[in-house]
């Protein structure tokens, strides 16, 4: 069996003690990365200004670098993985797990969500979210409610493999909300039709 192409997407995020590179107001956000105008040169500092020293007994606090989130997409769409420090994400596509405004599972969906479940032992994590979401087409109230059955159709599976009274599940349907894609196209709509399972990481 071979694997489908992957789009990976890294976004990495941390502290910075300096900038040194001025905002610009008037950039053009749809310039490309690397094409804006250097920055000019930096303005000289007088280093006993006495605004740029700490008062007597302050201290800097702690540099720290923040939550880092990696992104792993299916070319098709069909599954999402959300990596951080903390915890991790993963959203299958609705078409995937049900039938068209169903959420009964195949045989195919429950052995997704098998796999799941290993991962969330091979976690050792006691905390799961289970999410359900929708498109933006026919009403929200039917979609608030869809999405919730759905979310339960996976918990009750995640229960039957994981089989450990120690672990709290928060179970929800969000309807419409949230969407992680453009609503105006199919593609985007096909993306937002989904159900999150969400998990913290070991130590976490």
């Amino acid at each position: 069996m071979t694997s489908s192409p992957r789009l990976i997407l890294v976004l990495t995020t941390a502290t910075l003690m300096l900038a040194t590179t001025p905002a610009h107001a008037d950039d053009d956000p749809n310039d490309p990365p690397g094409t804006q105008p250097s920055a000019s040169a930096p303005v000289e500092v007088d280093p006993n200004d006495p605004d740029l020293k700490l008062p007597d007994g302050a201290t800097l606090a702690q540099a720290k670098v923040l939550d880092i989130k990696s992104v792993v997409e299916e070319q098709s769409g069909d599954e999402r993985r959300e990596d951080t420090n903390t915890s991790v994400t993963l959203a299958l596509q609705a078409e995937v797990l049900f039938g068209k405004d169903s959420s009964k599972l195949g045989a195919e969906a429950k052995s997704r969500i098998a796999g799941i479940a290993e991962e969330i032992k091979a976690q050792n994590a006691t905390r799961i979210r289970v999410f359900g979401f929708t498109d933006d087409l026919g009403s929200s109230a039917h979609g608030d409610v869809l999405s919730k059955q759905r979310a339960n159709a996976v918990h009750a599976v995640l229960s039957q493999n994981l089989n450990d009274a120690g672990i709290t599940y928060e179970v929800r349907g969000y309807g419409e909300q949230y969407p992680i894609a453009d609503n105006s196209t199919e593609a985007g709509r096909k993306k937002n039709r989904r159900v999150e399972v969400t998990f913290p990481r070991s130590g976490s």
